[in-house]
């Protein structure tokens, strides 16, 4: 039996890597923007500290995720535990949403009570810059672990980790704005977060729940399935091609259609190879075909 093209032993451990760094880089992000939020009175600030702290229970989730996905397949579960992916960004999700219409409530209050906002002190501005500065460069390092082990999870994490260099994008601008003697762009600056927050989070969410229920894969990686599977010697065509998402892999079914004069023997060669071949070139984790003679 040929296993799938995707070595799931080396994408788990840098996966595992991945988040590590992120659970590091966060941890002093998020405690330096808190502290120094309070202490130089910015709201954006305080608010960008706790979308990083968000990050942490996201980067625990995906951890959790990574370790149970990896199990093998058991008789309560003969399709193995991929699915923990698919369960964990809809969860990261949520988290995500939920921050995002606190930050918005925070934010509109200061707006609609203007006499609140204090002046904020410089030093605010130089930990949004150096905070935008780590975020973007561990954005792109996530994406590009992410690209590279084929983890929509992990990408999702990674586009988490962008959202949050643009969020410190504008709080720096929001204590700019502040400084120069413009206190409510501090606030209308958290606003702009909550949103962006807000929308990734539902996003994230409506995806993770439509593969939770059994949604298939894009039209691009069906018809690369079905180009294959019509290359190999004695399929005379297709039909019922049908597939769904398992975590990031793909579970197949397929009726393939074969001369009638052929032996069943014959037949269930013709199936096995091509569904060797699908295995060894697409993300696929079991393909399960149906003999149909033409």
């Amino acid at each position: 039996m040929i296993e799938s093209n995707i070595d799931l032993g080396s994408r788990a451990k840098a996966a595992s890597k991945s988040t590590w760094i992120s659970v590091v880089v966060n941890i002093f992000l998020s405690i330096g923007q808190i502290l120094i939020g309070i202490f130089s009175k910015s709201q954006g600030l305080v608010a960008d500290g706790i979308h990083t702290l968000s990050d942490l229970v996201a980067d625990f989730i995906v951890l959790i995720a990574n370790r149970h996905s990896q199990k093998a397949p058991d008789d309560a579960h003969p399709y193995g535990y991929l699915r923990f992916e698919n369960a964990a960004s809809f969860i990261l999700g949520l988290i995500l949403f939920i921050v995002g219409i606190g930050m918005l409530w925070t934010a509109t209050h200061k707006i609609l009570h203007p006499e609140q906002i204090l002046k904020v002190h410089s030093v605010a501005l130089w930990v949004a810059i150096t905070a935008l500065i780590c975020k973007e460069l561990l954005f792109r390092y996530m994406l590009a672990i992410a690209k590279k082990v084929k983890s929509s999870l992990l990408i999702a994490n990674a586009w988490h980790a962008r959202s949050d260099a643009a969020s410190s994008f504008v709080v720096a601008l929001g204590i700019l704005g502040n400084l120069a003697g413009y206190p409510i762009l501090d606030p209308i600056a958290a606003l702009i977060v909550g949103l962006m927050i807000a929308k990734m989070g539902f996003e994230f969410s409506w995806t993770g729940l439509h593969d939770l229920m059994d949604k298939s894969a894009n039209e691009d990686e069906i018809a690369a399935i079905k180009a294959t599977l019509l290359k190999k010697d004695g399929i005379l065509g297709l039909h019922q091609l049908r597939t769904r998402k398992m975590g990031d892999m793909i579970i197949v079914d397929v009726h393939l259609e074969v001369s009638g004069e052929q032996s069943v023997k014959e037949g269930h060669r013709i199936a096995v190879e091509a569904r060797n071949e699908v295995l060894k070139n697409h993300n696929v984790i079991d393909v399960v075909t149906h003999i149909d003679p033409i």
